[in-house]
């Protein structure tokens, strides 16, 4: 890949990744419940579901998504669905002081963590959608593919590791010093629950 298209790539995967979505709600939810340094595990599954949305526009299945409605509406409904019953969870989680219950909290396996991230973003067609528009501007289809593809999405999960880890899970940092009162945790739950189902129901409803 060029220089100046590799630049171009970049900067595209910068402005991406620093649009608030689902995947940076889910981030900053992870690191105010889990802490900072251990919020990285939801992160990696949602770069693991950034992978197979490339592999599936890639391989040209992002097509069949896009052109049919049905197997598009099925993913998106699902995904939207995921994101409420996240959001309601957390919504409706009632604020904790026990220290032993704080810390089983924030010692959630990172495995659970990660497997969230990665259904967060995986049950969202728009992603594949977007990838199917996003991918053609920076593959040149005269050159060797598997190297151009393994450079894009090389760069553009490292950029969404940074952004989504130094940015919004340092961001949710701020917050902590509301988890120490009830009050506060109740207010950081609802605001978050309310974010992941306002999302879920724009994903919904936008076509």
């Amino acid at each position: 890949m060029q220089p100046s298209l590799w630049l171009a790539l970049a900067g595209a995967g910068i402005l991406i990744s620093f649009t608030p979505g689902a995947g940076a709600i889910n981030t900053m939810s992870n690191s105010l419940n889990s802490g900072f340094r251990r919020s990285l595990w939801g992160i990696l599954g949602q770069q693991a579901a950034l992978v197979v949305h490339i592999l599936i526009v890639a391989l040209g299945v992002g097509v069949l998504v896009a052109s049919s409605p049905v197997v598009f509406n099925v993913i998106r409904y699902a995904g939207a669905a995921y994101l409420v019953y996240l959001g309601i969870r957390q919504f409706l989680h009632k604020p904790d002081l026990d220290q032993e219950k704080a810390a089983a909290l924030r010692n959630e396996p990172g495995l659970s963590m990660f497997r969230r991230g990665l259904w967060v973003n995986l049950l969202n067609p728009k992603a594949v959608v977007f990838f199917l528009a996003f991918m053609p501007q920076f593959i040149r289809p005269e050159q060797p593919l598997l190297p151009q593809y393994a450079v894009l999405a090389a760069t553009v999960i490292v950029i969404d590791v940074l952004v989504m880890w130094l940015f919004f899970a340092a961001a949710a940092r701020s917050f902590q010093r509301f988890t120490r009162d009830a009050g506060g945790q109740k207010v950081l739950n609802r605001t978050f629950g309310g974010l992941f189902v306002g999302v879920g129901i724009l994903l919904a409803a936008i076509h």
